[in-house]
């Protein structure tokens, strides 16, 4: 599993950070050694507390990813994408 974490950071004390946004990228093992297939979901809420519920807001399957030639950071952005979160 991947896990994105999206933290607010304190602009007066590095020791202050806050969770705000949470995403699971799974791999379905289906794929090949180069393209990978994945699964996943954002996470409900704006705070630990709350993301640490698990409360799935959207979802994604199927995604395919070209996991040797592509960052991975290219696999969030489909994934945001395939999510509506482009809209």
């Amino acid at each position: 599993m991947i896990r994105i974490s999206v933290q607010l950071v304190s602009a007066v004390s590095d020791e202050r950070s806050k969770e705000i946004a949470r995403m699971h990228i799974f791999n379905d093992a289906t794929g090949t050694p180069t393209q990978g297939i994945y699964n996943g979901h954002t996470v409900r809420g704006r705070g630990k507390k709350m993301l640490d519920r698990g409360d799935t807001t959207r979802t994604f399957t199927g995604l395919r990813h070209a996991r040797l030639s592509l960052h991975i950071w290219h696999l969030v952005a489909k994934a945001l994408k395939e999510m509506g979160y482009d809209k």
